[in-house]
């Protein structure tokens, strides 16, 4: 069974930085993929970043150069590291795990973190 739960999240004013941290188990010797997305209230979904099982990454464009996605894999980790923040950046951040499998892929989600950004 794969669970997935983030952390890290709060209230920071804006210029302020935070690190969000995703972790997975039961995915032990599996190939995977991450992404964080986010939600705003009465927005759609968003996809921030993603990291491939090579470490390449992928960010939307409101968030290069302030937001960087890494992983660790001895912990079956990935971070979100936020700099820069601003208001726009509130929202509920969620991190998607994507399994890579012989008969194709598997989604796993966490309930996600909320981030406030606000003086």
């Amino acid at each position: 069974q794969v669970h997935v739960v983030e952390s890290g999240g709060g209230l920071v004013q804006p210029g302020g930085s935070l690190r969000l941290s995703c972790a997975a188990s039961g995915i032990m010797f599996s190939v995977w993929r991450a992404a964080w997305y986010r939600q705003a209230p009465g927005k759609q979904r968003e996809l921030v970043a993603f990291i491939t099982d090579g470490d390449s990454t992928r960010y939307a464009d409101s968030v290069k150069g302030r937001f960087t996605i890494s992983r660790n894999n001895a912990k079956n980790t990935v971070y979100l590291q936020m700099n820069s923040l601003k208001p726009d950046d509130t929202a509920v951040y969620v991190c998607n795990v994507n399994l890579v499998l012989d008969i194709g892929t598997a989604d796993y989600w966490g309930q996600g973190t909320r981030v406030t950004v606000s003086s």
